[in-house]
């Protein structure tokens, strides 16, 4: 794959790091085919439990999609960009959503456009104190494409959204916090710590029990109260016949730690 994107692999973590940094870590068609391949290679790899997603450099994560790309196709007309740029976009933060292992985003810098999509879509985020914050799309005429108009309403609420997504001003980690787009804001040199601190916390527990939890709330957020419910019960009845849930329990009951095997 290309090195558009780094994997590096340590003790169950994998960090990828989007690496453009001489673009603000835009989002090139090849970035974004690059990291699902990376994903696809660790879903299936049993040693790593957790994924961090960062940013090379330290002015951004990433300043969205590759504009300059972007128009070449959109120049093609809409069935080409919508081929090229919104279905790629959407099947990257969909994935990334879905996966069955955490994912953790450390923002250690700008996270505009789809750089703000992927903190969108991404299970759980960190961001540095100097982080910032947009959703720009507007202001070159069109709407997010990566899953923004869906899921940054669903985080933050419709008005909150719509002021952000209509106005298209930058917004600091703070706000973010508030809104529930991240879930905490640590000094700029404690972003990579702070993402594999909990990336730590995560593991200790069954890694069958955690893809069973991400599956469910990842499904229930999209279902009626009724249907997630039912999601939930045929989740759990999935991990009553597992080993890690057996030894949970045993471990409970005889006061010792776990010992999951993912099985």
């Amino acid at each position: 794959m290309s090195n558009t994107v780094l994997c590096n692999i340590d003790d169950g973590i994998a960090t990828l790091t989007l690496n453009r940094p001489g673009k603000l870590n835009a989002i090139s068609y090849e970035l974004a085919d690059t990291l699902l391949g990376h994903l696809d290679d660790l879903e299936i790899d049993p040693l790593v439990r957790a994924i961090i997603l960062t940013g090379a450099g330290d002015t951004a994560f990433s300043a969205g999609g590759d504009i300059h790309e972007f128009y070449e196709s959109v120049k093609q007309g809409p069935v080409r960009a919508v081929k090229d740029f919104v279905r790629r976009g959407q099947a990257m933060t969909a994935r990334l959503e879905a996966f069955p292992k955490p994912v953790i985003v450390a923002v250690n810098g700008l996270a505009y456009g789809g750089g703000c999509e992927i903190t969108e879509a991404a299970h759980l985020a960190v961001a540095s104190e100097t982080s910032r914050f947009a959703k720009p799309e507007i202001c070159i005429g069109i709407p997010p494409t990566f899953g923004g108009t869906q899921r940054l309403p669903r985080l933050a609420g419709r008005k909150r959204a719509l002021e952000l997504l209509l106005t298209g001003d930058p917004f600091g980690p703070e706000q973010a916090l508030e809104m529930g787009l991240i879930n905490a804001v640590v000094p700029s040199s404690d972003v990579m710590s702070t993402a594999r601190a909990l990336a730590k916390r995560i593991m200790r527990h069954s890694p069958l029990a955690t893809a069973s939890i991400i599956t469910a709330v990842t499904r229930g957020l999209n279902m009626t109260i009724a249907e997630g419910l039912l999601t939930e019960s045929e989740q759990f009845a999935k991990m009553v016949p597992t080993n890690d849930t057996r030894e949970g329990l045993a471990a409970w009951i005889e006061r010792r730690p776990p010992a999951y095997s993912g099985t």
